[in-house]
């Protein structure tokens, strides 16, 4: 039996493989609990640190593209509606997004995947390109190849996204699960749970965030192992309930997913975080060859 070392977040996916109700006979999944999930990501596409890690999508198109050793997975683990996620602050008066041109708009990194989404909805429902705004960010890229545009800048110092908003240094914000709750904060788009639910009923899959890679290592060594774990990962997806025409956060299979991956790609081109245009056969070619016609 192999022992694959796995980054998964805690959630109804990954609660059956951690407690052990789901095993197979030819892999265990020895499971690394790292928190916030986001700080495996570095660690994975730069050293390999595990054999099979959670990556925000957007990470994980850098990685294909600038060949780092990681194969993704037709395997979401991870979405959610995004338009929510950017906030500004009541006391400075109110914003709308038409206003957001030419405003210093703040985002943990310019690669973020929440940020990817905003931006496009921006796009798509405003009009607002990406370079037309001023973006602000605290962290660099985990693929260490990529290079913020010049409408990005880096700031110093350790002030929190919140902090920035009440100070005036920025005139809104992305967040992700660490959005402030209270009243303090606002979402500039007011509508945006409306917007969401449209743009499901017109896309049927939810904004991706997290999918699953694994190393190149892992592959070569032991693709069964790397097989059998993505069988168990149908597995668990199956036990989770579901519900009729509602989005649902988590997809599988290569056919699922060449849609939604072109859309991901399409909006990462337009907002500079990619090199070049990426096929799907591209992003998916390594992956089709070791999990060979396996069920969506």
């Amino acid at each position: 039996m192999s022992a694959l070392r796995t980054v998964l977040a805690n959630s109804p996916l990954s609660a059956p493989l951690k407690r052990g109700e789901l095993t197979g006979g030819r892999v265990r999944l020895d499971f690394v609990e790292v928190a916030p999930v986001h700080k495996a990501f570095a660690p994975m596409v730069r050293q390999q640190a595990y054999d099979l890690c959670e990556l925000a999508v957007v990470t994980a198109l850098q990685a294909v593209a600038h060949d780092r050793p990681v194969v993704l997975l037709p395997a979401v683990v991870a979405s959610r509606f995004q338009r929510g996620c950017l906030i500004a602050s009541r006391a400075r008066g109110p914003l709308a997004p038409r206003q957001l041109a030419g405003k210093r708009i703040g985002v943990r990194s310019f690669t973020q995947t929440t940020g990817m989404w905003v931006r496009a909805h921006l796009a798509a429902d405003y009009g607002l390109a990406t370079e037309r705004m001023h973006w602000l960010t605290r962290d660099s890229a985990h693929v260490e190849q990529y290079a913020d545009p010049g409408f990005v800048e880096h700031l110093p110092g350790d002030k929190s996204l919140p902090d920035m908003l009440r100070d005036g240094d920025i005139d809104a914000a992305i967040l992700g699960n660490d959005l402030p709750q209270g009243d303090e904060f606002f979402p500039v788009i007011a509508d945006a749970a409306t917007r969401d639910m449209a743009w499901w009923q017109r896309h049927r899959f939810m904004p991706i965030n997290h999918m699953l890679v694994a190393s190149r290592e892992a592959c070569r060594r032991d693709p069964e192992a790397v097989r059998e774990a993505y069988r168990l990962l149908l597995q668990a997806d199956r036990l989770i309930p579901a519900m009729a025409d509602a989005p649902r956060p988590t997809l599988f299979g290569f056919d699922s997913l060449r849609i939604p991956i072109s859309v991901v790609i399409d909006a990462c081109v337009a907002q500079g975080l990619l090199p070049r245009r990426l096929s799907v056969d591209e992003v998916f070619g390594p992956a089709e060859d070791i999990l060979g016609a396996l069920p969506d």
